[in-house]
């Protein structure tokens, strides 16, 4: 595979687990504001808790997996950024007569380094857990992917 489609597939891949995470970590919680550490602690423990029962994870299936959930955690809070109020800034970029291109491909820039930067290490991550998996988890995460929208949706 030539290098810029494989460092592209690698972006995509990793923009949308960024995008996921932070869909699932807000979606409910969207309207309140940003996600409290505590909050955010209290989620992932959940999530890790049901993919370990769904798939009946031993301890060192286990460990992969909070190491995953690390990455992601840190992948996600890299995408955020430093802002305080993500809202303010695209009010900001639309505040004045005209749409403030340089601003929002700045913004853009930022966001894309920072899923580049992280996704090796996610990808990575996620390799090592998935490979870890015995042949029959693997086909039941397969199965909850094909019949859920995804492994870790709601429902």
């Amino acid at each position: 595979m030539k290098p810029w489609i494989k460092k592209t597939l690698m972006g995509i891949f990793g923009a949308s687990i960024a995008v996921g995470g932070l869909t699932a970590c807000s979606s409910s919680h969207s309207h309140r504001g940003p996600v409290s550490a505590e909050k955010m602690a209290e989620m992932r423990a959940k999530v890790v808790e049901r993919v370990g029962s769904k798939l009946d994870l031993n301890d060192a299936q286990r460990a992969k997996l909070n190491v995953l959930a690390d990455k992601m955690e840190a992948q996600r809070a890299a995408f955020i950024g430093t802002t305080a109020d993500p809202r303010a800034e695209m009010r900001a970029i639309v505040a004045g007569e005209k749409f403030d291109r340089a601003r929002a491909e700045t913004l853009l820039d930022e966001k894309t380094r920072a899923v580049q930067t992280s996704s090796p290490e996610v990808i990575g991550a996620l390799a090592d857990f998935y490979d870890s998996l015995n042949p029959e988890q693997q086909n039941k995460v397969r199965e909850l992917m094909q019949r859920r929208k995804g492994w870790l949706a709601r429902g």
